[in-house]
């Protein structure tokens, strides 16, 4: 498990929700101490600048003074775990698995046409759930080096909640997480997934990173809400940065 001032998610102005460029964002982390930072940017499978950004944040290693990573940040697409990503993705240290859309075996539905799904009762929150924990898990053993983001942020845009997870599929994906060594970041814009959530990825010995999900080199290494869970999960002091 991580401890320290690290940051496994920010986004720079390569994502076109970003504010601040790569180089602000190396700043803001050697600022406030990081030890690493993860450059992420969010991808779809005709990305066709995926190999400039590789290189422009690969530019920026090695430094003595702070770790610098690089990774994407992709959409699941269905239960099979299969990812928005392009075929090419060299220079990675880093894949993000990302619950942006509901991925189903029929393909990713987005939060609206979920809540229509429930609605009209052609598909069940338990079918759904099931889903959503099928995908996240197949991910993590059909990809290497994979982290998973935010889990769980896509639940409370379709009126569910951690506690509509059982903890059965809790269980069986902190076993995946854990056997093929997957991340889980707690994540701070997000603020999930929640401690009955992080406790079986404890218990799983899953590998836990904070992460700020930042859109802005102000917010790079900045912990209040994430930290506080973290530190409910496994008892450990929590780690703050303002």
């Amino acid at each position: 498990m991580t401890s320290g001032l690290r940051d496994y998610h920010v986004h720079s102005t390569w994502s076109d929700d970003a504010e601040s460029s790569l180089e602000e964002n190396l700043a803001a982390a050697r600022q406030r101490g990081l030890a690493t930072i993860c450059m992420v940017e969010h991808v779809r499978r005709n990305s066709a600048w995926v190999s400039d950004f590789v290189a422009a944040a690969n530019a920026l290693r090695p430094r003595a003074d702070l770790e610098v990573l690089v990774g994407l940040e992709a959409k699941l697409l269905d239960t099979a775990g299969t990812l928005d990503l392009p075929d090419d993705v060299a220079g990675l240290d880093h894949i993000l698995v990302a619950d942006h859309q509901w991925p189903t075996a029929d393909g990713p539905r987005t939060p609206g046409q979920v809540r229509d799904l429930l609605l009209e009762g052609r598909m069940g929150k338990g079918e759904l759930v099931a889903a959503l924990v099928d995908a996240t898990a197949s991910a993590v053993v059909r990809y290497e080096h994979t982290i998973v983001a935010h889990l769980w942020s896509i639940l409370p845009k379709v009126g569910l909640s951690e506690d509509d997870v059982p903890d059965a599929a809790l269980a069986h994906l902190a076993r995946q997480a854990a056997r093929h060594g997957a991340l889980v970041e707690v994540n701070e814009k997000w603020s999930c997934p929640g401690v009955r959530t992080l406790r079986h990825l404890v218990d799983a010995d899953v590998h836990l990173v904070l992460s700020t999900d930042a859109h802005h080199c102000r917010d790079v290494g900045v912990y209040r809400r994430s930290a506080d869970l973290l530190a409910l999960a496994t008892g450990a002091p929590a780690v703050v940065s303002t």
